[in-house]
C-alpha cells in the first residue's frame, strides 16, 4: 500500500509539472517573434544595421527570454513543484518576468533586491503578484537569496549562474536562431556582427555558441559599461575580477564576472563609457520616434563603433543588435536632467558625433577594445 500511494503522490507531482511545462510553451506558441526592424540609414552604402527589438515580449524587455528557460529548466531538473516558492536575485527586468511565470503556474515568487530599489521597479514585480524581499547590503544579494530559498524550502533560480546553461544554444527557438532565420532574405543574410551587451551573459553564450555550432563568419562583440568587471575578466583573463561600485547602466554591467559569462565565444570586448550609453541611447530614440532603455544606447554605440571601422575599410556586409527594453521605464533616470546630473552624467557632448556617423561622417568614439 504504501508503494502504490508513493507511486500516486509521484504521479501528481508530475502531473503538476506536466502542466506547468505545456502552460509556460502554450504562452509562447500565443507569442508572435520579435521584431528584426532594418534601420534606415542611407550613407552607409552597403552596410545594414537591424535592431532584434526585445521590449516587445509580453513583459517588455530581453528578460522574458531567460526567465521563460530558467522556468522550463528548472521545472524539467525537478527543483520547481507545485507550492514551490521561487526566489531570485534581481530588482530589475529578470525579477518582472519570472514573477510572470511564476504567476502563470500558481506558484510564490520572491525577488531580493535593495532597500533602495526604485518605486518603479518594485510596482512592476508586484504588478505580475510577486513579492519584494528588501536588504540594506546589496552585497549580500546572491547570499540572502540563498538563505530565502532555504527558509521557505524553495528554489533560488540564480539568473547569473543558470542562465548560459538554461538555453539550448543549438538551435529550439532561441534568439540566436530567431536573429539568423529572419536575416535569411536580406541583402546580407550572414551578418559580420552580432553586438550586444553582457548582464548575466547567458544571451552572449547563446549567440557565440550558436554561431560556432553553425559555422558562421559572423563575430560576436560584447559591450561592457564602466563599473563593471566583464572587460577586465575578459581582458586579463582573471575571471576573480571585481567592481565596487554598482552599475549605472540598469540590466547590464556585473561587479564580478558571473558563471553564466563565457569568454571563450566572443571575438572582442568594446568598454563603452555610460555617457556614451546615453548619447547613443537619445540619438538611436529620436531615429525610431521612440524611446529605449540604456542598455539599447550601450549596443547601438557599439555596434556604430564596428560599422564606423567597415566603413573606412570599405567593407560591406550587415551588423544586429538588440533593443532590450523599452525607455518609458527611465523617465525618472535616464531621462531626468536631475538624475543625470546627481549621477555625473553628461550624454549631450557624444551626440553630435553619432549624429554625424549616421550623417556620412567617419565615428571619433575612442572605445576601449579587447580581442579573444
Amino acid at each position: 500500500m504504501e508503494n502504490r500511494l508513493g507511486k500516486g503522490e509521484v504521479a501528481t507531482a508530475r502531473n503538476w509539472v506536466d502542466r506547468a511545462i505545456a502552460a509556460i510553451e502554450a504562452d509562447q506558441r500565443r507569442s508572435a517573434d520579435t521584431h528584426l526592424w532594418k534601420l534606415d540609414v542611407p550613407a552607409l552604402s552597403g552596410i545594414d544595421l537591424y535592431l532584434k527589438d526585445e521590449s516587445t515580449h509580453p513583459t517588455g524587455s530581453l528578460k522574458h527570454r531567460l526567465a521563460r528557460s530558467l522556468f522550463l529548466y528548472a521545472l524539467c531538473n525537478g527543483n520547481i513543484r507545485e507550492g514551490t516558492a521561487v526566489v531570485e536575485a534581481s530588482s530589475g527586468s529578470t525579477a518582472v518576468s519570472e514573477a510572470y511565470f511564476a504567476r502563470m503556474i500558481g506558484i510564490p515568487f520572491f525577488a531580493v533586491m535593495p532597500r533602495s530599489t526604485s518605486p518603479e521597479k518594485i510596482a512592476a514585480i508586484e504588478h505580475y503578484g510577486g513579492l519584494c524581499h528588501f536588504i540594506d547590503d546589496g552585497k549580500r544579494i546572491y547570499a540572502e537569496s540563498a538563505e530565502l530559498a532555504a527558509r521557505l524550502s524553495g528554489h533560488f533560480m540564480d539568473q547569473f549562474t543558470h542562465a548560459e546553461r538554461a538555453t539550448d544554444w543549438r538551435g529550439n527557438n532561441n534568439i540566436a536562431e530567431s536573429i539568423f532565420q529572419q536575416l535569411a532574405s536580406e541583402r546580407h543574410l550572414i551578418p559580420s556582427w552580432v553586438v550586444m551587451s553582457a548582464g548575466t551573459g547567458g544571451t552572449t553564450a547563446t549567440i557565440g555558441r550558436y554561431i560556432r555550432y553553425k559555422r558562421h563568419a559572423t563575430r560576436l562583440s560584447v559591450a561592457d559599461v564602466e563599473r563593471s568587471a566583464f572587460f577586465e575578466g575578459f581582458s586579463t583573463r582573471k575571471l576573480g575580477c571585481r567592481c565596487d561600485r554598482p552599475s549605472r547602466i540598469e540590466g547590464i554591467g556585473r561587479p564580478r564576472v558571473e558563471p553564466s559569462f563565457v569568454p571563450g565565444v566572443i571575438d572582442t570586448m568594446l568598454r563603452v563609457p555610460d555617457a556614451v550609453s546615453l548619447a547613443a541611447m537619445r540619438v538611436l530614440s529620436r531615429r525610431l520616434g521612440r524611446r529605449v532603455g540604456g542598455s539599447t544606447g550601450t549596443n547601438f554605440a557599439a555596434m556604430c563603433f564596428h560599422a564606423a571601422r567597415m566603413a573606412r575599410a570599405g567593407e560591406a556586409g550587415s551588423l544586429v543588435t538588440l533593443i532590450c527594453d523599452s525607455g518609458d521605464r527611465y523617465s525618472n533616470s535616464y531621462y531626468d536632467g536631475a538624475w543625470l546630473e546627481a549621477n555625473e552624467l553628461d550624454p549631450a557632448p557624444f551626440e553630435p558625433a553619432i549624429e554625424a556617423f549616421l550623417q556620412g561622417a567617419g565615428l571619433d568614439l575612442d572605445l576601449a577594445e579587447c580581442h579573444g
